[in-house]
């Protein structure tokens, strides 16, 4: 087995180095020369074991776009030389009910991308390498004429907010649509809105965020959640609203901002919120969640990211800047998204 280092990986608190190069497991595994890796607020919470289920050493990284240089004998849906994307889980139990309904990445038994025991007991290590093998079941394929560093954030924070829209019912045209948050997922949920042709709201806290939304994003109006007379004035107005804050807020006023049968989806990695019932019961409202999406949705989401050429916002960075990036990600220091420069840039840190 070829060995690679990397240089030492930001937890916070102690050096992690990474000893990778995968070997092909199964004949339907494809590996993949990694090309570009985004950086995930969740890489942070595992590299800090925030939720207390990290093993080290932890290899992070579940954006990942690359190109195949080896197939297994019995794969059947890439070559080499195809250009291809891994998400947020490489294994799932393949007989659930979810899993028959393309749901896998809602199966009991589903393995993250990184982090987490393999069925054979190995560990599985995401995309802060040079190469990895994945299943071709779990893996996607990068239509032609998307930016391959800016498809990287679509296979985590794309498909977040585009599974919500689709599932929900409001990715069509016409609909008015609000967006909780401007972050990673916040300015993906904006682009894949108005690409369904919806009337978008922006509702953050950050006034300064405005000019961004409106003129760079493509929002159509912009509420300051803390300000009564702007949130007063699109009360009921909205079908939906995409959610994507990730820390406590109150959902009384947000739900206010909905129609008569209109539906509030979190997407945000908070642990819990106070409900409010009485807004719910009194217009039939709908609260919701929603993580990540299936591989088919998955695929679908890309092609229609390309079709559409909805592409995250991205700053590409060396692979010596990791840890940089991950103090700035602390302090939503990003517009929108960190992608590391894989191919051009792990070596000369290796």
């Amino acid at each position: 087995m070829k060995l690679s280092i990397l240089r030492r990986l930001w937890d916070g608190q102690q050096e992690i180095l990474l000893v990778f190069f995968p070997l092909l497991t199964s004949q339907e595994d494809v590996r993949l020369k990694i090309l570009y890796c985004g950086i995930c607020h969740t890489d942070i919470h595992f590299l800090k074991n925030d939720f207390g289920v990290s093993i080290y050493p932890l290899v992070p990284g579940h954006e990942i776009v690359g190109e195949v240089t080896e197939v297994g004998n019995k794969v059947e849906k890439f070559k080499i030389g195809d250009k291809i994307g891994v998400g947020t889980i490489v294994v799932s139990c393949r007989s659930c009910q979810n899993c028959a309904d393309n749901l896998e990445n809602y199966c009991p038994k589903k393995i993250p991308t990184y982090g987490f025991k393999n069925t054979d007991g190995t560990m599985t290590y995401g995309g802060f390498s040079d190469s990895m093998v994945a299943h071709e079941d779990f893996v996607v394929r990068i239509p032609d004429g998307l930016p391959l560093d800016a498809a990287a954030p679509l296979l985590c924070a794309g498909i977040t907010v585009y599974s919500p829209l689709r599932y929900f019912g409001l990715d069509k045209p016409g609909l008015h649509l609000g967006v909780v948050g401007l972050g990673g997922l916040g300015h993906m949920a904006v682009k894949f809105a108005k690409a369904f042709g919806a009337k978008v709201t922006v509702i953050s806290t950050s006034p300064n965020k405005k000019k961004e939304a409106l003129e760079n994003l493509g929002a159509d109006s912009f509420v300051i959640s803390t300000d009564q007379d702007q949130m007063q004035g699109v009360m009921g107005t909205m079908d939906g609203i995409i959610d994507t804050v990730s820390a406590d807020h109150p959902l009384l006023p947000l739900l206010c901002l909905l129609k008569s049968h209109g539906k509030l989806v979190l997407v945000g990695a908070v642990t819990s919120l106070e409900l409010p019932v009485l807004p719910l019961l009194m217009e039939r409202r709908l609260i919701a969640g929603s993580s990540i999406g299936g591989l088919k949705e998955t695929q679908e989401m890309i092609d229609f990211a390309a079709q559409h050429n909805v592409k995250a916002d991205i700053e590409v960075i060396p692979m010596d800047y990791v840890n940089t990036a991950m103090e700035r990600l602390l302090k939503a220091d990003v517009k929108y998204r960190f992608v590391i420069d894989i191919a051009n840039t792990l070596n000369s840190t290796s």
